[in-house]
């Protein structure tokens, strides 16, 4: 064993390294582990000098596992063995992914409905958790070997765009690779931590994060230390993988035959990769691929990989626009742009970006890099301490459903976290002992526009009349983006409280759609609530009367009562409609056929109370009661 010899007074504290955290870019093509000390972050390499760590992962026959390069080697032979971009499944359930089924380059295993997808690999079933803990077990691993020292904790990064599941699922194969995650942050917000204190940059900053399987585009804040997101948007299903696929399938197209194998495409794709990465710095060249057994040379310019990448950075463009608009600023408020993400190499991507923001990106920290640096600038000060502070955003909102399905956003979407924000809710029929509280995400009015996070029921209310509990409920976003929801009946303070855990997460694509349906459906969704609020309140009044009417019927003439009937009727007419100028009239004129109805009630209630008590007895009741 060999002696650490030090210096005089510079021998370091006992358990010195108990600190030590490092940070971890988990990322769709590549993978990278980064420490920082005295807020100098560095990528962590191994002996070779590489600070790529592929993500790729083969389940060999032996019953070994390869990742990284060693896996890439496997590819070439066994690609059935072979699964890469496992990010994009993260959080998603079997019925998520059925429609990506025939562009996935893997088998997927059966599975029933709302179960956590599962992928046939080789003679394996495994699921997105396990995969991307091998990744992070061997980043792990890369870390221990370059530091000298055991690594147990770890600040990783995600998409922006990540939702609920998606992050519980990071937070779970972290788990399993050894791992305790201090916090996961959003990428385009550890790029610009990275390039913030890199630069001593100040100002308002949009980041373009174009990974290898996820777009992020985020607006920053960097004032005096403090980190703060203004605004962030992106799909969560849109990278280099999907211009590898374009080239792929362009390759394909020309060499026709029978339906692609897994295998052929795995393959397909591999030379896809190369050609793009080629082209991003010569302006032709020619690639191989396999078919039918019979191996064909493709030829490829700039000029159409441009035209084949085009849709797909244009999608980009129209969501940086989208960004900017939910931030509330323009082009020429920003200070500068910064590029993320191995993508964003290629040429076309780099142009567009330019044009768009009218100015050169800033790309001078390495964009494959730049993502672990601010990950570990994080880790350090979550262990040791720093003079910055982060406030990231969450990307959709949060609510609960309220009667007749209209959604209470509880926490508006780009609301910086950690966050808790609660609200009062009443019963709504007489007796009502309890309360289902449903947790859903969007940007809709009506439940089933949006998605469903969790359902749990409050029980134990004590029977009032309608509208007489108070039912306080709290939503508390964590650093993490994770969300927990507490219910509280105030009189008699029992409680329910969940954190939200879907087996499966929210389909990242449709992130993007909730935002864009939101804004198009804008108008129709607000005549749908206000519509659906008249009929609840219809409803209501027709519920009030008939408890009145079943405990004071009494009080009314026969006339009376046949103008209240005529009333009720046109009222339940009128909520069957679609009109809700109608209902509201049809309330107001319920409303007066009940009027002298209800005085006669409240007389009659205030004379049953007073019934036997003298007039002294009274007074003397009502002095005490002033004493």
């Amino acid at each position: 064993m060999l002696l650490q010899i030090h210096e005089p007074g510079q021998t370091p504290m006992p358990h010195a390294g108990d600190n030590l955290a490092v940070g971890i870019d988990l990322g769709t093509t590549n993978s990278l582990v980064a420490i920082s000390r005295d807020g100098k972050p560095e990528v962590l390499r191994d002996p070779r000098g590489r600070s790529l760590i592929p993500s790729i992962i083969a389940y060999k026959t032996d019953g070994a596992v390869a990742v990284g390069d060693d896996a890439r080697l496997v590819l070439l032979d066994e690609p059935e063995r072979v699964i890469s971009s496992i990010k994009r499944l993260m959080g998603r359930g079997t019925d998520d992914v059925k429609r990506l089924a025939g562009s996935l380059p893997h088998e997927l295993a059966p599975g029933r409905s709302g179960e956590m997808v599962k992928l046939v690999i080789g003679d394996r079933v495994v699921s997105p958790v396990e995969v991307s803990a091998e990744i992070l077990r061997e980043l792990r691993h890369r870390g221990e070997g370059a530091l000298g020292q055991s690594v147990t904790r770890a600040v990783v990064t995600v998409p922006a765009y990540f939702d609920d599941a998606a992050r519980t699922a990071t937070k779970d194969a972290a788990r399993l690779a050894g791992l305790e995650v201090l916090r996961l942050v959003n990428e385009p917000t550890a790029a610009a931590l990275a390039y913030g204190l890199d630069k001593g940059a100040e100002g308002t900053f949009a980041v373009y994060d174009l990974g290898g399987g996820t777009f992020d585009v985020s607006i920053l804040r960097l004032e005096k230390g403090v980190f703060q997101v203004l605004a962030t948007g992106g799909d969560a299903a849109l990278g280099g993988d999907d211009f590898d696929h374009a080239i792929a399938e362009h390759f394909l197209a020309q060499s026709p035959g029978a339906a692609p194998s897994a295998a052929e495409v795995k393959r397909a794709l591999f030379s896809a990769r190369l050609a793009k990465e080629c082209l991003s710095t010569q302006d032709s060249g020619e690639w191989w691929i396999e078919r039918d057994g019979r191996r064909s040379a493709h030829p490829l310019d700039r000029a159409t990989l441009d035209r084949l990448l085009g849709p797909l950075v244009e999608r980009t463009i129209a969501i940086c626009g989208e960004v900017l608009h939910d931030a509330r600023l323009a082009v020429e408020d920003l200070a500068g742009v910064v590029l993320v993400g191995g993508s964003t190499r290629v040429p076309l991507v780099q142009r567009r970006v330019a044009e768009f923001f009218a100015r050169p990106p800033l790309s001078d920290i390495d964009p494959d890099e730049v993502v672990a640096l601010g990950a570990a600038l994080q880790a350090e000060a979550l262990t040791r301490g720093s003079d910055t502070l982060l406030l990231d955003v969450t990307p959709l909102s949060l609510g609960i459903e309220t009667l007749g399905g209209l959604v209470e956003k509880i926490i508006p979407r780009n609301t910086a976290i950690p966050v808790a924000k609660a609200q009062e809710f009443t019963t709504y029929q007489d007796g009502q002992d309890a309360m289902v509280v449903h947790v859903v995400q969007g940007e809709r009015e009506m439940v089933d526009q949006n998605r469903s996070l969790a359902r749990f029921t409050l029980a134990g209310i004590p029977p009032m009349t309608a509208g007489a509990a108070r039912v306080r409920v709290e939503f508390a976003v964590d650093a993490d983006g994770l969300l927990t929801v507490s219910a509280r009946e105030q009189t008699t303070g029992r409680e329910q409280r969940v954190e939200v855990r879907p087996t499966y997460g929210l389909p990242p694509e449709d992130m993007e759609r909730m935002l864009r349906e939101s804004m198009k459906h804008a108008r129709d969704d607000l005549a749908r609530r206000l519509l659906t609020e008249a009929r609840v309140e219809g409803e209501r009044a027709l519920l009030a009367l008939e408890g009145a009417l079943r405990k004071d019927s009494q009080l009314l003439s026969a006339p009376e009562r046949s103008t209240i009937e005529t009333a009720v009727a046109r009222l339940r007419r009128s909520v069957q409609g679609e009109d809700r100028d109608d209902i509201m009239q049809a309330i107001t004129a319920l409303d007066g056929a009940c009027q002298d109805f209800a005085q006669r009630r409240m007389d009659h209630g205030v004379a049953s109370a007073l019934k036997g008590l003298t007039i002294d007895r009274v007074e003397r009741d009502m002095a005490g009661g002033r004493g």
